[in-house]
């Protein structure tokens, strides 16, 4: 309120008396009863982090009702209420509206899980702020080059590192982020080992002391068809599906059943499976199905590392072959492969189904190494998992420039000149899922046409102006709120 204008803004207890001609704002419990009357019959959802919103004017009387379901509903009551100001020529005004609202899926976020420079202590702080803004509530912490991550599991963070992560735990917190912490112990772990799992839990335990309360094991991109330790053989087997299958669910049923579940506060285990990319039964499969505690949360990156499409046939078959909803590790928009090399990926979050919520237990998507450019495909898939029925990738591309132009139309459209040239969605094969410059590409399509037509002093111009547009783009960015 103060940031749009309000002068004054007293904070009173529920039931206190306002004088007539003011702006009222209740935020609270959508059963709270001053609250539930300015709401006038707003359907309130019964869904976890959903809201009630009412603005209304009737004579002096102007009020605003923001009632959640729970915590973090009232938390995005507010982000909605930021999209209602308007500014005029005066000042801003709060547009009337009547909403009812609630995600479609319950995890909604990213996965910090690429190859290359993790993310920075600064860099990873904005991130949960654009994630609160976007109502995305998970974010997992999972840098493949964090040392202490993966290779040198075993040891503890250094007092510093630790410092860093507690920080981001109660930013990710004041957001209604949450804070998943992953350990990825499989390149050398013995999964018989008592030492090993008591070094495991200590890692996680210092976590949940910095205030911690979700926990990941991922077990991608590992072998599984030797062993770390010869106690593992003798206790699982000679090596192969079956057997890296049976060790594994050993681990993480440990884990879910001796630590999530004797932690107040903890939320189910997550894991990724070292096949966590495709929709072929195996005998490793086929184990995790029969025996891993239905608590445990699966990851899927879907029919590929990186899939061109996620559709709601294959994520009922992924979900089907686990015994339970999938949770989506989707690898776009990261750029940490060969097909990516040197390049931002700024299309669109596309090509996943409508309908998912009813197959998936949520979406993360992997960003980039450079974060403030994967904020445009964060964007979308938050967008995405909160309503995958009313998503249309256009429209929400066009809304994550202008949220990250900061209202400044001219950057706003500089962004797009410049996310366009930027248009790529590669994956491991030939080709691309989605093009490379579509407007440059019709651009040049239609100067063509009216060359060929004999129109070629429209055709230079038309051409002209968009070539100064992309000209003009980097200071125009660089001039404006980005």
């Amino acid at each position: 309120l103060r940031a749009h204008g309000a002068d004054r803004v007293d904070v009173v207890a529920p039931g206190t008396r306002i004088p007539a001609g003011l702006l009222t704002v209740r935020l609270g419990p959508a059963s709270r009863p001053d609250i539930a009357a300015d709401l006038h019959g707003t359907a309130v959802p019964g869904q976890a982090e959903g809201y009630a919103l009412r603005v209304t004017s009737e004579g002096s009387q102007k009020q605003v009702a923001l009632g959640g379901t729970d915590a973090s509903g009232q938390f995005y009551a507010v982000q909605t209420l930021r999209q209602l100001f308007v500014q005029t020529h005066d000042g801003w005004r709060i547009a009337g509206a009547q909403v009812s609202d609630h995600p479609s899926m319950p995890l909604r976020g990213t996965i910090e899980g690429f190859y290359g420079q993790p993310w920075s202590p600064a860099e990873r702080l904005d991130q949960m702020d654009f994630y609160g803004d976007v109502k995305a509530n998970t974010y997992v912490y999972a840098p493949k080059d964090d040392p202490y991550h993966r290779d040198k599991w075993r040891q503890p963070y250094p007092a510093d590192k630790l410092a860093e992560l507690g920080e981001l735990i109660n930013r990710a917190n004041a957001n209604h982020v949450r804070f998943t912490f992953a350990v990825s112990p499989g390149g050398s772990i013995c999964y018989s080992d008592p030492a090993d799992r008591a070094t495991l839990k200590a890692k996680l335990q210092a976590v949940y002391d910095l205030g911690g309360r979700a926990f990941s094991i991922p077990l991608d991109d590992i072998s599984y068809t030797r062993w770390n330790c010869a106690g593992d053989q003798a206790a699982f087997g000679a090596p192969g599906r079956t057997a890296a299958a049976k060790a594994q669910v050993d681990l993480l049923n440990d884990i879910q059943r001796t630590f999530v579940a004797t932690h107040p506060g903890t939320q189910p285990l997550q894991m990724v499976p070292t096949e966590y990319g495709d929709l072929t039964d195996t005998p490793y499969k086929q184990t995790m199905r029969a025996t891993l505690d239905p608590a445990v949360v699966v990851m899927w990156t879907g029919t590929d590392v990186v899939p061109p499409a996620i559709t709601n046939q294959q994520a009922d078959a992924a979900s089907k072959l686990f015994g339970r909803k999938v949770f989506v590790w989707d690898n776009y928009p990261v750029n940490d492969y060969g097909n990516t090399s040197g390049r931002l990926l700024l299309a669109p979050y596309d090509k996943r189904e409508a309908g998912l919520s009813e197959h998936l237990s949520g979406i993360v998507a992997n960003p980039m190494n450079e974060p403030y450019a994967s904020k445009i495909a964060v964007f979308g898939a938050a967008g995405f998992a909160w309503n995958d029925r009313a998503y249309d990738a256009n429209s929400n591309w066009t809304q994550a420039l202008a949220y990250l132009a900061g209202g400044d139309r001219n950057a706003a459209g500089a962004l797009r000149v410049f996310a366009d040239l930027e248009h790529l969605a590669p994956t491991f094969g030939a080709t691309p899922w989605q093009p490379q410059a579509p407007e440059l590409s019709d651009r040049l399509a239609r100067f063509w046409k009216q060359w060929k037509a004999g129109n070629r002093t429209a055709a230079l111009s038309d051409l002209r102006a968009y070539a100064d547009a992309i000209a003009q783009a980097p200071a125009e960015i660089r001039g404006g709120a980005v």
